[in-house]
């Protein structure tokens, strides 16, 4: 596969082209999951979870997505590199600038923050740095003791109105992606129509610009709780290879999601 960046990404989304996407934790995995289809990898805090044992993100380091984004980095020179910026690292412009440089000089090839409006500052101070940014809206795991658990988020209007708004207004900001987690299908298709920028889902429908599934979920292998969103892609082909085959192609022609993966 070509080596893929934020123009390949913005052409996909012009022409209607899905866009694949998974998380990734070191080089193995980054190199498999490129020489099978996969457009972008995100080094995820959710490496807390499924790696750590945690009960959340929120232990998560600067230090420890950095470690995992250069072992990503070493699996693949082509993938395109999301690193999340992890819980506490962006409260202020001059924080968010600091620890971005961190994981851009491990290798990554966009950060990723939560929230929406009183990012605007930080995601343009970013973007004269040179430092492209990933929004992500809805269901925000650091945010998860506000929310009072993992809740599905943009089911009354007032809320869906204030999310689209967000999403204009990072975009607005210098945003060139943004990640929308856990909310009705319905709205996630108003947000992807309401901005410019590619749109991921996860648990957000079909109608979206692409989208990602956080590895173990892919292969069943999650200690626990299993999302909704989530498929077993590992039990249907019998080998990874072909899992993560079959996740892109499913993607690519909209087979998945399915409506039994969708919130309402």
């Amino acid at each position: 596969m070509a080596k893929v960046s934020v123009s390949t990404l913005a052409k996909k989304k012009q022409q209607g082209e899905k866009i694949t996407a998974l998380t990734a934790y070191d080089a193995s995995f980054a190199k498999l999951f490129h020489e099978n289809g996969v457009d972008v990898v995100l080094v995820g805090d959710s490496l807390g979870m499924v790696l750590q044992g945690g009960e959340d993100t929120l232990a998560v380091t600067t230090a420890d997505i950095a470690y995992h984004t250069r072992s990503v980095r070493a699996g693949s020179k082509e993938l395109f590199v999301i690193a999340d910026m992890p819980f506490m690292s962006y409260s202020n412009p001059a924080q968010a600038c600091e620890n971005a440089a961190t994981l851009m000089r491990n290798g990554a090839n966009m950060v990723k923050l939560e929230g929406g409006t009183w990012l605007t500052e930080s995601i343009q101070l970013l973007n004269q740095q040179g430092i492209p940014v990933c929004g992500h809206l809805g269901l925000t795991p650091q945010s998860v003791h506000v929310f009072g658990g993992f809740k599905i988020q943009g089911r009354e209007e007032q809320q869906a109105q204030q999310m689209i708004a967000d999403a204009q207004a990072l975009e607005a900001a210098g945003a060139q992606m943004l990640v929308i987690e856990c909310v009705p299908s319905s709205l996630a298709k108003r947000i992807s129509e309401a901005v410019h920028i590619p749109v991921i889902g996860i648990g957000a429908g079909k109608e979206v610009d692409g989208q990602i599934l956080v590895m173990h979920d892919l292969v069943g292998i999650s200690a626990g709780y299993i999302p909704k969103f989530s498929k077993n892609f590992l039990a249907e082909t019998g080998n990874m290879q072909d899992a993560v085959k079959k996740f892109c192609d499913d993607v690519k022609s909209g087979a998945f999601p399915g409506s039994e993966h969708e919130f309402n």
